[in-house]
């Protein structure tokens, strides 16, 4: 009788399966370490201007997310198996909490953003210092005090967003290959699919979330609360322009802590699932002691280490995968990481506009694509040699629709001196100083200060007095200045503060290039769960974890923290002006030469994407020869299963036989 009422116990629960509440928690683990990664690079550029750095330094701070991953990676993909894997995963979220507030430290501990400019909020019609004037005194000369120059840098503040960003790598780390491998060990083979759509499902709705809190932090003024908007003389549209990027890493900090609470209560192991019914349920209590201990046993600390490294390295399937990781996870992180900056240089919007548009146009199509990715493979039972085919045949339809954005381009903004001349004519780019005309010669104009207007002939200037200016009117963004003798001979002639906008064919381009973004991003998520599966099933079910954690390892150092570096480097070979201190020092670019940009943002990753094709084909060749581990795995289980459900109900029927012999027999004598 003891024995029924156990049965029933047991059954009982399951009806709201652990390894769902998990799945659930860790998408929710997933959601929150993406909405910190999305806000992280929309804010780059902000982070940039904020602490006046160059684009390679900018790559080295988003490089040591990386870098602090990579301190923990391998130790905790091998030995977190043997530890409290969920645990595990819920100490990192709170890590990656801690990175996020620490990166918002910096706002608290320096003084205000005092951004380039000529224009004194104070100014009025009888001190328009900053407009054209033959008698300029060379007070407004940089002045270059070392110590002042010190002071304004503020050199050591960026250090703070890298440290946070190196804790919050090292918090993220558990949470991919523990997450996965748990996954792994305790869900059905054939819902494995479905399981990693549903949490990079996760991903894609935490990046969508931080887009959208990084629209909303850069469209308000770093010091809003501390100064008076209304003297401000830029705009969101400016290049020196800095968005509150620090409410959002205190957002992303409450988040994390909070993600962590449920995986403190999940247990160390469950119930394979699919097995609850049949294995279960008549294992005796000292048989699943007898097995947790002999699995104890068998999976050593530390004597398993060597031999599963070497027989990972002499997979030349995984070996062949993490080649391709590399290089075509260089080209990714390329692209995300700089796409930003990259439209707002190229099509001319600001940092709000575009991030929202990257979160509207790519964010979804990869949601979907990952769910539906994640159901055909659960439905139509894929084999892994199809999903390598499918893999590889819609990776190379998304290189050729990446390389349409090459014709979806627009001129570099006029500005007289640096892109074209002051009659308005295209000209070669050059790296000497000539923004000097005939018409402001007699100003004596600061000729390194960017502070630029726009004239009412639709070309830019760096600042009113290079203009010719003589006059303005009004104060704050609503500026504007008359009788500009190289804007026009006429006296009437007038300005505007900031770049003059792009026509409206280059804003049809941009509309072309999300559309294109659109049906890549669909086709690159379909491409990821079937790949990754195919990764995942040439793996030993033993070695996974530390497999995977190899593999990330492998493609932090030769991908994830190098790419923004030497791509920083590069961009910053493109600058065409650079911002100066008050001490004459540089201080972050302040626009580009948008074609030799678009030349590096496409061209590089189309290389680098187009170069991971060939350890691919030799995947197909090899996978051709052989079947892969995971597969042979799955199928001896499920042979295994098939084996047992027979052999219980064998039993099932021994035990039930005689009993019904009996009754017959007596039925009969009656």
């Amino acid at each position: 009788m003891a024995k029924p009422g156990k049965r029933a116990a047991t059954h009982g629960p399951r009806c709201f399966s652990k390894i769902k509440i998990f799945l659930s928690a860790l998408a929710v683990a997933y959601a929150a370490k993406s909405l910190s990664g999305a806000y992280m690079n929309s804010m780059l550029t902000q982070i940039e201007r904020q602490f006046n750095i160059p684009t390679s330094i900018v790559g080295l701070i988003n490089g040591s997310f990386e870098i602090g991953n990579l301190l923990l990676i391998i130790f905790m993909s091998y030995f977190g198996m043997k530890l409290h894997r969920p645990l595990m995963i819920g100490v990192g979220c709170a890590v990656m909490g801690l990175g996020c507030f620490l990166m918002s430290l910096p706002h608290f501990l320096m003084g205000r953003y005092e951004y380039e400019t000529t224009i004194s909020p104070a100014s009025n019609l009888s001190s328009d210092s900053f407009l054209c004037s033959g008698n300029r005194t060379q007070t407004l000369m940089p002045t270059p005090d070392p110590k002042e120059c010190m002071k304004e840098i503020k050199s050591s503040m960026w250090i703070y967003v890298m440290v946070g960003n190196v804790i919050r790598g090292a918090g993220e780390t558990p949470i991919m290959p523990l997450g996965i491998s748990y996954i792994e060990d305790f869900a059905k083979s054939e819902n494995s699919p479905l399981y990693i759509g549903i949490l990079k499902s996760g991903m894609v709705i935490g990046s969508l979330i931080g887009l959208m809190l990084a629209t909303f932090s850069a469209n308000i003024y770093v010091d809003a609360g501390s100064v008076n908007t209304d003297d401000l003389t830029i705009t969101p549209t400016d290049t020196r322009w800095v968005g509150a990027w620090w409410v959002g890493f205190l957002i992303c900090a409450g988040v994390n802590i909070l993600t962590s609470i449920p995986f403190f209560f999940l247990p160390k192991t469950l119930p394979k699932e699919g097995l609850n019914d049949n294995v279960d349920v008549t294992k005796s209590d000292g048989e699943e002691k007898h097995e947790g201990k002999a699995k104890e046993e068998k999976c050593g600390i530390t004597k398993d280490f060597l031999p599963f490294m070497k027989s990972l390295f002499c997979n030349l399937i995984y070996m062949l995968f993490i080649l391709l990781s590399v290089l075509h996870l260089n080209a990714i992180v390329i692209i995300i990481t700089f796409m930003p900056k990259y439209l707002e240089q190229q099509y001319g919007k600001s940092t709000t506009e575009i991030v929202f548009l990257i979160g509207l146009y790519t964010l979804p199509p990869i949601f979907a694509g990952y769910l539906t990715g994640g159901l055909v493979m659960k439905k139509f039972k894929i084999s892994m040699k199809k999903a390598a085919y499918i893999t590889f045949c819609l990776s190379l339809t998304e290189l050729f629709l990446f390389l349409i954005c090459f014709l979806m381009t627009c001129d570099n903004f006029p500005v007289a001196g640096l892109t074209t001349s002051y009659d308005g004519i295209q000209q070669p780019l050059y790296e000497g100083n000539m923004v000097l005309a005939d018409c402001n010669t007699r100003c004596n104009c600061l000729t390194k200060t960017w502070d630029p207007v726009c004239g009412d002939n639709g070309l830019a200037y760096m600042s009113a007095c290079l203009a010719g200016c003589e006059k303005s009117v009004g104060t704050g963004i609503n500026m504007v200045f008359q009788n500009c003798s190289c804007i026009g001979a006429s006296g009437n002639s007038s300005a505007v503060l900031g770049l003059c906008k792009k026509g409206p064919d280059c804003t049809i381009k941009l509309q072309y290039f999300f559309i294109m973004a659109l049906i890549s991003s669909f086709i690159h998520s379909l491409a990821v769960i079937s790949g990754y599966m195919v990764f995942l099933r040439c793996i030993k079910s033993e070695e996974k974890s530390l497999g995977i954690g190899l593999h990330a390892f492998c493609t932090r150092v030769f991908a994830g923290i190098p790419a923004p570096m030497y791509f920083g480097a590069l961009i910053d070979r493109t600058c065409l002006h650079w911002g100066t201190l008050k001490c004459g020092e540089p201080r972050a670019c302040r626009i580009y030469d948008t074609n030799n940009f678009r030349n590096i943002y496409i061209g590089v990753p189309a290389l680098l994407r187009g170069s991971s094709f060939l350890p691919a084909f030799f995947i197909l060749i090899l996978m051709r020869k052989c079947q892969l581990l995971g597969e042979i795995e799955s199928s001896d289980t499920e042979l295994a299963e098939t084996k047992l459900t027979e052999k219980k109900s064998e039993c099932v029927d021994v035990h039930k036989s005689p009993g019904v012999e009996n009754d017959g027999e007596l039925k009969t004598k009656l």
